[in-house]
């Protein structure tokens, strides 16, 4: 492995890290400001709505200058507001730093995305992406425990300070670590957003949004429903969440293999599992033993869709990449938010907290209809005369316009190799 990805998956645990670690020092936070613990939760969903928010504007702002150096400057914003979050004199300063903080966290996986799969032989892609996400992944496992340790014993305002750290530590492991990759020639901000015109793109984009949706369904009520429907305790939850945390490292590392054997298959195979595995969790939420195993299934099952999905994105967005990708990021957190809101609904409507595994089923289910639709158009491009599986190359006179139609060079060369009856007149 690269010592680049490495600089890369430690940028990806400190982001992991100020994600979620927030979830375990809400009432430490809310009794210091005088808030509610469900207001102090905003430091959570605005964190998300900002991801998705800011990830396309941020990588935008970024066209103009080395992806290296945009990594770096990523990282020092990221620094800078766990910083504000640490030193905030009330509520909202401190939600304003967490907003600062969300605005790296994008763009740095849209970018980092792109520079991890450009640092590896092309069969490996999906693999280099995995292992920039396994920071991501680990963070769960050790990095939310350790801060909420930290900010149990030392304040919540330690915890901050300790991740700010983290990012000092990923600035300086891409700067001495992560090679300054040319830009590709010709590709500008108009290519870039271009590219997000492309059904396939868009196909991607909402197989995300779905997709890992449907985890955060169940994840986001999972301490009530482990408490208030299995019976665990609240440090057996804890064991839980660890437990699920391993089930995400190890899903993402198979989903970036399997994607570098077949995309599209793994990704079917992780979506439709997924869906099978949320729609059991309703039931199996009753027993202490099948719930703790279909806590590490969803963990699982659900970070194995995140390489094949960025990689798709990827691929799709060919030649102009960089925007697609951190636009997929946002697409993560607006899933996540959308799902919590849904499953709030059913909750609130006096259902158990076992019923919102049934929104997470469904939204999965539909992330795997648009993986078979994704999938049949593509099939159905490859096989007509004259067409290609729609992508867009910038920069170069040959490739596809937004509808798949051969222009350019490849045009011509496409009528002399078709046979004379499919050739244009």
């Amino acid at each position: 492995m690269p010592l680049a990805l490495l600089a890369l998956a430690i940028g990806a645990f400190g982001i992991g890290t100020t994600e979620f670690v927030p979830i375990g020092l809400l009432p430490q936070v809310a009794d210091d400001f005088g808030v509610s613990v469900p207001t102090a939760g905003f430091l959570v969903t605005g964190y998300a709505l900002g991801v998705a928010a800011g990830a396309p504007p941020m990588t935008a702002l970024g066209t103009k200058i080395t992806r290296k150096r945009m990594l770096v400057l990523l990282m020092g914003v990221f620094t800078a507001g766990n910083l504000i979050s640490a030193a905030a004199p009330d509520f909202g300063v401190m939600l304003a730093g967490r907003v600062v903080t969300s605005l790296a966290h994008g763009a740095f996986f849209g970018i980092g995305s792109v520079v991890a799969a450009e640092l590896v032989a092309p069969a490996k892609r999906a693999g280099a992406i995995a292992a920039m996400f396994t920071g991501l992944t680990v963070a769960n496992v050790l990095g939310v425990p350790l801060g909420t340790f930290v900010g149990q014993g030392a304040g919540w305002r330690a915890t901050f300070v300790v991740v700010a750290g983290l990012g000092v530590l990923g600035m300086i492991g891409v700067a001495a670590l992560v090679p300054d990759l040319p830009r590709p020639a010709g590709v500008s901000l108009r290519h870039e957003v271009a590219v997000l015109r492309n059904p396939q793109v868009l196909l991607a984009l909402g197989m995300t949004v779905l997709g890992f949706g449907g985890v955060f369904a169940a994840l986001t009520y999972l301490a009530p429903m482990m408490t208030d429907v299995t019976g665990y305790s609240d440090g057996g939850v804890t064991w839980l969440l660890v437990l699920l945390g391993l089930g995400m490292v190890a899903g993402n590392l198979a989903g970036g293999r399997f994607a570098d054997r077949r995309l599209m298959p793994a990704l079917v195979t992780s979506l439709g599992g997924l869906a099978v595995v949320l729609g059991l969790f309703a039931f199996t939420a009753h027993d202490k033993a099948a719930a703790a195993g279909t806590v590490f299934a969803v963990g699982a099952l659900g970070m194995s869709t995140t390489p094949p999905l960025q990689k798709r994105v990827l691929d799709q967005a060919a030649g102009a990449p960089t925007l697609a990708s951190a636009a997929n990021i946002g697409a993560f957190n607006l899933g996540n938010a959308l799902a919590a809101w849904l499953g709030g609904l059913v909750v609130s409507a006096g259902h158990s907290y076992a019923t919102a595994n049934w929104v997470g089923a469904g939204l999965a289910g539909g992330a795997l209809l648009l993986a078979l639709w994704s999938l049949a158009l593509e099939r159905g491009g490859a096989r007509r005369p004259g067409r290609l599986v729609v992508r867009s190359v910038a920069g170069t006179g040959t490739g596809a316009d937004a509808s798949g139609t051969r222009c350019g060079p490849a045009a011509d060369a496409a009528a002399r190799l078709s046979p004379p009856e499919s050739r244009p007149r």
